[in-house]
């Protein structure tokens, strides 16, 4: 049976993830259940959907086909669907996500024969006590910080992984930047946390990423992954 284990952390980025904690645990619960099921959807979020399964499937593109014997850290891993993928290839998988509503739900929906496969965690995806691991995926659950925090985290991350890190941010584009512009003009109480754009480049140069880097667009979902490897 997977596990549930609650780990907790505080630290100096505990503010943006109390906040998303909160987010995805009430306000946005329903809508990401939904979006990230086969439920119908509006065409604004279809184009999300569209876009997160087309990251998922490059960040997976970028790991080995074969992943027996291989662990793999999936750091903020919302409802489970990179998990499992991986898990299927025969890694052994840690899912931490800050949300302990979405791993209920991603321990609900993991397929019961690759539960020995498969350990769900709610807590911080930063936390030292999780260990080392060959590979480390953190699909868009660092967009919400800014550049330096998520430089920081990158190097965290990528000092635990023996094989590679990918990540993946918002990138600076005219669209991204207008929309977070918007963002900031609504009360404080009534914002998502919001997405904070970044300059890819300088990301890539600031932690010393050696890899592939890869750009999804699809409607409202604009996403950059950046690989880092040993």
């Amino acid at each position: 049976m997977s596990d549930v284990v609650a780990l907790t952390r505080s630290d100096a980025w505990g503010l943006t993830k109390g906040r998303l904690e909160a987010y995805f645990d009430r306000t946005a619960l329903d809508a990401w259940t939904a979006l990230t099921s086969d439920a119908p959807v509006s065409r604004v979020r279809a184009t999300v959907r569209a876009g997160r399964d087309r990251m998922r499937a490059t960040i997976l593109d970028w790991l080995p086909a074969d992943m027996t014997g291989l662990t793999l850290l999936d750091a903020g891993c919302g409802t489970g669907a990179l998990a499992v993928e991986a898990a299927r290839r025969g890694a052994q998988v840690t899912a931490i996500d800050v949300s302990p509503s979405l791993i209920s739900i991603a321990v609900e929906r993991a397929p019961r024969e690759l539960h020995d496969r498969l350990r769900f965690l709610s807590g911080d995806m930063l936390d030292i006590a999780l260990g080392r691991f060959d590979h480390i995926v953190a699909m868009d659950s660092l967009i919400h910080y800014p550049a330096a925090t998520i430089a920081s985290a990158a190097r965290t991350l990528a000092a635990r992984a023996d094989r590679s890190l990918v990540f993946t941010v918002a990138p600076a584009t005219p669209l991204l930047r207008a929309m977070h512009a918007v963002g900031q003009l609504f009360p404080r109480g009534d914002r998502s946390p919001a997405i904070v754009p970044v300059a890819t480049d300088k990301l890539r140069r600031a932690i010393g990423a050696r890899g592939r880097d890869a750009r999804i667009s699809a409607g409202f979902y604009i996403s950059h992954a950046v690989e880092v490897v040993r």
